[in-house]
């Protein structure tokens, strides 16, 4: 019997992601100038507030307000009506010194001895539904944010819209879990003050069917564009009017949007979020590196399918347990868990390794703080970091190194296929 499947996406003005990418921010600017730092950053937004917070242990010598702002500043909070503006927020810092009990359970004498930052199990997902092997109601829920900023930034239409958004997939899928139409799109946006409510919410549904959707639908293949329809149900700002929206709307705090940054609930997830932690956090590298592995898999053709988790011992090397779960879509003639045994081989998931495949200590984590860290196109790019004053540099990144499919002939070997 066909059955329905709903994800969610928050825009970069969403307090919660503000958060993020303040924290994201941090690490890349710490990162840029000490490889070696240990970071956990937490950020708070409010009305007119901002409070950081964390452990660190670095070289560098950062000047947090200036990076809190200016990434305020790109995100469009730059007005004192939506009352958390860039230029004119506290900005509180209580980041001091990293714990040395913690830091002597990852750094050892051999760097391939690395421990562990923490215990913990990360997971990995992917399927075939998508190109980018992402489940498609999180990457639709996703795309309708994108393409809302990308329309904010213009300026040309909508010229009422705000920063802080919402948005909501629910796909319809067959017996055999092929995706057959969009049944739902949720979208709560903010915008600016209009004299009547009425006539407010009817120019916003208007234009979001008549301006967001075509430009969404025109960006994805046309297999997808096929699952748009008339029959789509449409909740636009449901709630009525959402002038007040932001951090001044609704606290934000780093972490809170893990389902979002990961499978929008399919799979599964371990409870740990990425935002603000170096890369000895394997909270967050180990999930990039069991994306990698997920996404490897099926692209060759192992199986239409695939959840990875592997776990740790805070301050242990060596993971305690890799698993793999198939969904009993697996094209060859193992089991899911002489498959786990396969992949033990090929992929070395001790911390340090991780780092090094991956090049993890490089600033290459705030772009990763808005619309998922998973299922992204991997890029190089320069990027600059105190543009124009003395101790401005410039580093050269590639983003999103988890998301190449750089293994896909080395698993198809071992699996024989």
């Amino acid at each position: 019997m066909p059955y329905l499947f709903t994800s969610e996406s928050v825009s970069e003005g969403h307090p919660d992601k503000v958060a993020d990418q303040i924290s994201d921010a941090l690490i890349d600017y710490f990162l840029a100038y000490d490889k070696n730092s240990k970071c956990a950053c937490e950020t708070l937004v409010t009305t007119g507030q901002v409070v950081l917070a964390g452990e660190v242990k670095s070289e560098a010598y950062l000047d947090v307000q200036d990076i809190a702002r200016e990434v305020i500043r790109k995100i469009g909070y730059t007005k004192s009506e939506y009352m958390f503006e860039a230029n004119s927020c506290g900005i509180l810092s209580a980041i001091h010194e990293q714990s040395p009990d913690i830091n002597q359970g990852v750094e050892r004498r051999k760097k391939e001895d690395q421990g562990a930052g923490d215990q913990g199990m990360m997971f990995g997902y992917a399927t075939n539904e998508t190109d980018n092997y992402m489940p498609l109601p999180l990457e639709l829920a996703h795309s309708l944010l994108r393409e809302l900023s990308a329309i904010r930034r213009e300026g040309k239409v909508m010229t009422y819209l705000r920063p802080d958004a919402k948005s909501q997939v629910t796909i319809e899928y067959s017996d055999d879990n092929k995706p057959q139409r969009i049944d739902t799109i949720v979208i709560s946006t903010q915008h600016d003050d209009f004299d009547k409510d009425a006539a407010m919410l009817k120019k916003i549904r208007e234009d979001v069917i008549n301006i967001l959707i075509p430009r969404v639908m025109k960006k994805e293949p046309k297999r997808l564009q096929k699952l748009f329809n008339d029959q789509i149900q449409y909740h636009i700002n449901p709630t009525g009017k959402f002038v007040i929206g932001g951090p001044h709307g609704d606290s934000g705090l780093t972490g809170r949007k893990i389902i979002v940054d990961t499978y929008g609930g399919k799979g599964a997830h371990g409870g740990g979020a990425f935002s603000g932690k170096d890369p000895s956090k394997v909270d967050r590298s180990a999930a990039y590196a069991t994306r990698h592995i997920a996404k490897n898999l099926v692209a060759a053709g192992v199986a239409d399918e695939a959840l990875v988790q592997v776990a740790y011992a805070i301050g242990v090397a060596k993971p305690v347990g890799l698993y793999v779960n198939t969904y009993g879509t697996a094209k060859v003639s193992m089991n899911d868990g002489e498959i786990a045994r396969k992949l033990e081989k090929i992929f070395d998931m001790r911390p340090y390794f991780i780092e090094e495949r991956f090049n993890l200590r490089s600033p290459i984590y705030s772009e990763t703080a808005a619309y998922g860290h998973m299922g992204r196109e991997p890029k190089t790019v320069e990027k600059v970091f105190n543009k124009g004053k003395k101790n401005e540099k410039r580093v050269k990144v590639e983003l999103f190194p988890w998301e190449k499919l750089d293994h896909v002939d080395v698993i198809r070997k071992a699996f024989k296929i």
